[in-house]
């Protein structure tokens, strides 16, 4: 039986944050028996890597999207992700020097949610539900853009490989040749899903939505939601870990 939520809070948004929370979790736990040795080959299958994982990750940036429609304080939470997101980077940089995590999805929750800040009077002049086609259309439009094209299928055109040299535009989406980061959601495309995500949140806020969003339906998994800067700040260290234990019993080492 679903639960009332007398605050008004969007408690979908919390339970959806918190699943796809889980999955991001099985994910790097796979991805951490993968280069530990395990064979594991359905990990690298274009479903996975090219629906899943991307659709999991867009849906969780796009609800980060949307609830800086609700937030107190967008500097105080693009601030603190963006100061967890640069404890990552360095943290890897000692512990995995060959694959730091240079921007990864906190890096661009940061960015995103410190430029939705100037950019909300822009965006508040756009109807919500047009912001949420055309962010979409700029996200299909970009969401090759690391792989040197623009567009997709017949619409699409190769970039110039000059665009691709300056070492320091990777997080913009043009990563230069030789770039390796443990986690990557380049500004371009990503950004335009959080930012499709911010337009949503204002029809969420002005009740637009069914019924069904604003109820309770999973306390463990609004719980989770709740708190996904700490648990996904802990669940690679605490993987590792476990891993460290268990892998050994099965003739395997911990690879970073």
């Amino acid at each position: 039986m679903s639960k009332a939520n007398p605050a008004g809070r969007v408690a979908l948004f919390d339970e959806v944050r918190g699943l796809c929370l889980i999955l991001m979790v099985f994910y790097h736990a796979m991805l951490d028996l993968v280069t530990s040795g395990l064979n594991l080959t359905w990990f690298f299958s274009p479903v996975m890597q090219r629906f899943l994982q991307p659709a999991v990750a867009g849906t969780f940036i796009f609800i980060s999207g949307a609830v800086s429609r609700y937030s107190r304080s967008n500097l105080r939470r693009g601030m603190a992700a963006l100061a967890c997101a640069f404890s990552v980077t360095a943290v890897t940089f000692f512990a995995m020097p060959a694959t730091p995590d240079l921007f990864g999805i906190l890096h661009l929750l940061g960015v995103c949610m410190l430029l939705f800040i100037p950019l909300r009077p822009l965006l508040d002049r756009i109807q919500p539900a047009a912001g949420v086609c055309l962010f979409a259309v700029c996200f299909l439009a970009t969401y090759n853009l690391p792989w040197h094209i623009a567009g997709m299928g017949p619409l699409s055109v190769r970039l110039p490989d000059a665009l691709y040299t300056n070492p320091y535009l990777f997080w913009l989406g043009l990563p230069a040749p030789g770039f390796v980061s443990a986690d990557y959601f380049p500004f371009f495309p990503w950004a335009f899903v959080f930012f499709a995500g911010s337009c949503f949140g204002v029809l969420a806020k002005k009740k637009r939505l069914p019924a069904v969003f604003y109820r309770g339906h999973c306390a463990a998994l609004s719980w989770i939601g709740r708190h996904s800067l700490l648990i996904y700040l802990a669940h690679q260290p605490l993987l590792i870990g476990l891993f460290a234990i268990v892998l050994p019993l099965f003739g395997y080492q911990v690879a970073f």
